[in-house]
């Protein structure tokens, strides 16, 4: 599938009034899963990629080049529309979230998001002026592009501390009337703050689950009026959780029942061909 075409595949789920869960691939294997599993689209996750290469997540230790290079295969790996996770867009200026969007475009991202976070422990949110001129940036710079760029505005507020739901509803109103086509406050306390930020907005809202604790469905989540669910790094932290149990199983115990629920070697060689549970006649090894 071409890039436009995907585009306007992604495009148009964002259309639909119903919403749509978004799971966020941290590699190219787990982007081939996904498509198997009958994902529509697929989002890419920073920590998931800090985790794979060892490093911590939200203290610039990837880098734009590692982050794009990351996403790149996970678009080569699927035909699926895929966004990504373009944390603060990798410097605080709006030239750099415009490049930053730029550089999206051309390996074949269809959408990205933008965070209004600074990286500076001591002052993490930046000023609302200034996060509305990156935001403007990151829209002139998806207009740009040969095809629809989803450009996602993101509020991190309350992902920082700053327990302010008027402020978060007051700059994601500016960001949309500043053109993003979708709006994202992550880390939201609960139902009725999902319901007032999708109440306040016109444009399909993004809320991350997945997290410890949060018991909220799919369902629940339409019903306030959410567009679309994501899932950040929950599902590359649930498979490091599998690999920790596994893993003390064996150094603590000596047994190795965690392998009853691995998946096959076949069932896995499939899934890398798009195929569960195929005609994969490869034989098993290490």
């Amino acid at each position: 599938m071409q890039t436009l075409d995907k585009a306007l595949a992604f495009q148009a789920l964002h259309n639909r009034r119903e919403l749509f869960i978004l799971p966020n691939a941290w590699d190219a294997g787990s982007a081939k899963v996904l498509e198997a599993l009958g994902y529509k689209a697929l989002a890419t996750t920073s920590a998931g990629l800090a985790f794979a290469l060892g490093r911590r997540d939200g203290e610039g230790a990837v880098s734009r080049d590692e982050t794009l290079a990351n996403a790149l295969s996970i678009v080569q790996a699927t035909d699926l529309p895929v966004s990504a996770d373009l944390e603060n867009g990798f410097g605080p200026r709006p030239e750099d979230v415009a490049t930053t969007l730029r550089m999206a475009g051309d390996i074949g991202l269809v959408g990205g998001s933008i965070e209004d976070a600074t990286g500076d422990a001591s002052a993490p949110i930046h000023d609302f002026n200034h996060a509305l001129e990156r935001v403007i940036a990151g829209v002139e710079a998806a207009r740009s592009l040969s095809f629809p760029f989803t450009f996602v505005a993101r509020a991190e507020n309350f992902s920082h501390g700053v327990l302010d739901l008027d402020d978060t509803i007051r700059r994601l109103v500016a960001f949309e009337r500043a053109g993003a086509d979708v709006l994202f406050a992550p880390s939201l306390p609960n139902l009725e703050a999902i319901r007032q930020v999708c109440a306040a907005l016109g444009k399909p809202v993004n809320v991350v689950m997945g997290l410890a604790g949060s018991k909220l469905t799919a369902a629940e989540l339409e019903g306030a009026g959410v567009r679309r669910v994501s899932v950040g790094s929950s599902f590359a932290r649930a498979a490091l959780g599998a690999l920790i149990r596994a893993a003390r199983e064996v150094k603590e115990g000596g047994t190795f029942e965690f392998a009853d629920e691995a998946v096959g070697f076949r069932e896995a060689n499939g899934l890398m061909g798009g195929r569960i549970n195929g005609a994969d006649r490869s034989i098993e090894h290490t």
